[in-house]
């Protein structure tokens, strides 16, 4: 089977914030809408942690697939998954900083909202 990500309709992605230095865990069918949103403060919460950049992204077939991982991307075993497959990103974006815990903000799954 051989899918291009258009192909994969449902995206699980993390938002870097350059005000704040949190990440945001977020899921969508339309990732450059729902980024568009963020940036022109359409989404609540992260309308005052702009500008906001795109580091990482996962493309599903299957919708419960995809909240399954956004859901344990919230975890703490889902946060410290993230550290370790971004940790070169995180460092370079200044994001570690001695002694500071790495913070994640969320917004309510599909399935909680």
């Amino acid at each position: 089977m051989n899918q291009s990500t258009s192909e994969l309709p449902y995206c699980v992605y993390i938002l870097f914030s350059e005000k704040d230095h949190l990440l945001y865990i977020g899921f969508t069918t339309n990732l450059e809408n729902r980024i568009n949103n963020h940036n022109q403060g359409r989404t609540k919460s992260t309308s005052y942690r702009r500008p906001l950049h795109l580091i990482f992204t996962e493309y599903y077939l299957f919708k419960e697939d995809a909240l399954k991982r956004e859901k344990y991307f919230k975890t703490t075993a889902g946060k410290r998954a993230i550290k370790l497959m971004l940790s070169n990103t995180l460092e370079k974006l200044n994001y570690k900083k001695p002694n500071r815990r790495i913070e994640f903000l969320f917004e309510e799954t599909e399935a909680e909202r």
